[in-house]
């Protein structure tokens, strides 16, 4: 009796360990199937995205007054009756719509995928639906289907295409939510009586994302946006149609907390990378939608380095055009467009596929690394050229067999390790006013020691170009501005942005001091684990001055954070300081 309990116990623990066998297999394959799924998407890096609708009608415009916000909103925003706002798409007639020069363009700008809106928050779709005659075909005197057209030319051009669908607004449809929904209050339009979610998910949303994933030669990418008022329901109704394509690549805006594929940071860089992927939406003036004076328009450098950034990050750039009511690309559009293909022609071999730079900050500029085979290449992108033509890569301990140019790799460079770092001894010439790549070539292993700031001769530097600098999405942005040691951060307006420094540090007591030039006096927060100092920057008159923030205890050896903060009472248009240097002096 006890011998076959010992054999029943036994037989148990094997089926118990093969079990446990074969789930972790299976993960695996799953998670190797994600990867594989992910591979295009993660070597592209630079995608387009493209906002267009009924509301290139107004461009930001109604009856006269300009609205505030992004145009796209303008229904919501200037609070446009249904039927009324139904009205434009009676004229709505871009004959000037040409998809193989959109697409030209973005294959010319470096990009190798586009996003484009089949149906944004006003409910009006760009593409034929059966479901819903609110359509580019039925309902305007275009009587063309510009996604269909769209479509067929990334296919012929090798891009990959995605549409963006607002799942949950739907500001045209009795069930479809809108942007204050869940503070309970009622939809602008007293004429639309309200039905339940289900009926609009059901009858319109689940109809046409069949649609759209059926009848466009197969999409890479489905963009969800704003799940507001969403519910779990809804979102898996969606789900079960979106379940039937597994390479179809999804973001996390279907229904919060639902992860997605990838992660989508809105307007802003994240100041460090992340432990998953993601994709940065990013505009290149102000509105997503064409609205016809917002002249706010990022330079190509601004978009060049914010390209690079987000690469050395492991990150991707989706780069927004909002095309007129004719199907026309804005001219400023077109020409940072073909600067940046400019640059890419030249360089994209530093983007494509690359992987996160292993380099804790680069003074001088950033770094994307790529393996191939035995071989590593760091590409370091330079956006301060050394004067005296002498680039010191931190830390680096390596078998470096070249060092060249990536836009012409017969010019190479002299270089040699000293005081554990790389110097490339190179010409003071700039190759390029925006961005020069150098190329260096590694044979087997590398390993980098972090040039993270650290306790030296009794003080702690953290000036402004190792500041991680955390942005809100919408709002003035604190910038960088100058070059390595010269560098300070500057247009610090919004009480929302924080800046933040990590370092290592001994325990004791610490002066804080910050050196700065501000105008008038303005209240700042220091925080430094569970120790926050509350204080003022006063008028420094004409000069910079170092000033004394506070005291800090570290209670700990090791690594530490450090954050600045606007006070509480900081009005949102007035600049904080220019701030070039931290410094934390051992008491």
């Amino acid at each position: 009796m006890n011998r076959l309990l010992l054999i029943a116990l036994f037989a148990l623990l094997f089926v118990s360990c093969d079990s446990k066998k074969e789930e972790k297999a299976k993960k695996n394959v799953e998670l190797s199937a994600h990867d594989q799924k992910m591979e295009w998407w993660r070597e592209a890096r630079f995608g387009m995205f493209i906002h267009w609708g009924l509301y290139a009608d107004p461009a930001g415009e109604w009856k006269g007054e300009r609205i505030n916000g992004i145009s796209e909103w303008i229904m919501a925003r200037a609070e446009i009756p249904v039927k009324e706002y139904e009205k434009l798409a009676e004229n709505f007639n871009p004959d000037k719509f040409d998809a193989e020069a959109w697409v030209k363009l973005a294959k010319y700008a470096g990009m190798k995928y586009i996003v484009i809106t089949s149906k944004h928050h006003d409910g009006f779709a760009m593409f034929h639906s059966k479901a819903s005659k609110y359509n580019i075909v039925d309902a305007t005197p275009f009587d063309r289907d510009p996604l269909k057209e769209l479509a067929e030319v990334c296919k012929r051009e090798g891009i990959r295409l995605g549409f963006y669908y607002s799942q949950a607004q739907d500001w045209h449809e009795p069930g479809g939510t809108y942007w204050n929904i869940e503070e309970g209050k009622p939809h602008w339009d007293p004429d639309l009586e309200r039905e339940p979610l289900m009926n609009y998910i059901n009858g319109k949303a689940v109809p046409q994302v069949k649609e759209i994933l059926e009848n466009y030669g197969g999409l890479d990418i489905l963009w969800w946006d704003t799940p507001r008022g969403m519910t779990e329901e809804a979102a898996n109704a969606l789900k079960a149609v979106t379940d039937d394509y597994p390479n179809l690549i999804t973001n996390n805006r279907l229904y919060r907390p639902w992860p997605g594929d990838f992660q989508t940071p809105e307007q802003h860089v994240p100041p460090t990378g992340l432990d998953y992927d993601w994709e940065v939406c990013m505009t290149m003036n102000t509105s997503w939608g064409y609205k016809w004076y917002d002249e706010n328009w990022k330079s190509t450098e601004e978009l060049i380095k914010m390209l690079v950034d987000i690469a050395s990050k492991g990150g991707n750039l989706l780069l927004n055009v909002g095309p007129t009511a004719t199907g026309e690309f804005p001219k400023a559009s077109v020409e940072r467009l073909k600067e940046m293909g400019h640059w890419m022609q030249q360089n994209g071999k530093s983007i494509y596929g690359t992987s996160a730079s292993p380099f804790y900050k680069l003074p001088w500029g950033r770094c994307t690394t790529k393996k191939e085979g035995g071989v590593t290449n760091l590409y370091l992108h330079v956006f301060d050229w050394p004067k005296d033509g002498l680039l010191k890569v931190p830390g680096l301990e390596a078998n470096v067999r070249d060092v060249y140019l990536l836009s012409n790799p017969k010019q190479h460079f002299a270089w040699k390790f000293e005081e554990g770092d790389l110097h490339v001894h190179a010409p003071s010439v700039i190759f390029n006013e925006i961005n020069t790549v150098v190329v260096v070539k590694i044979r087997g292993e590398m390993t980098v020691t972090s040039n993270k700031p650290h306790l030296k001769e009794g003080s702690v530097l953290l000036p402004a170009d190792f500041a991680d600098i955390y942005n809100p999405g919408y709002g003035e942005h604190a910038v960088l501005k100058g070059s390595s040691s010269n560098s300070i951060i500057a247009n610090w307006v919004d009480a929302r942005t924080r800046l933040e420094w990590i370092f290592d540090a001994e325990p004791g007591k610490y002066r804080v001091e910050a050196l700065v030039w501000s105008a008038e006096r303005g209240g700042v927060s220091v925080t430094l684990g569970d120790q926050k100092i509350e204080t003022e920057i006063r008028d420094t008159g004409e000069d910079y001055e170092l000033l004394k923030l506070g005291e800090i205890e570290i209670m700990e050896s090791g690594e530490q954070s450090i954050s600045l903060l606007p006070a509480t009472g900081n009005t949102s248009d007035k600049q904080l300081m220019y701030l070039e240097l931290i410094k934390l002096q051992q008491q």
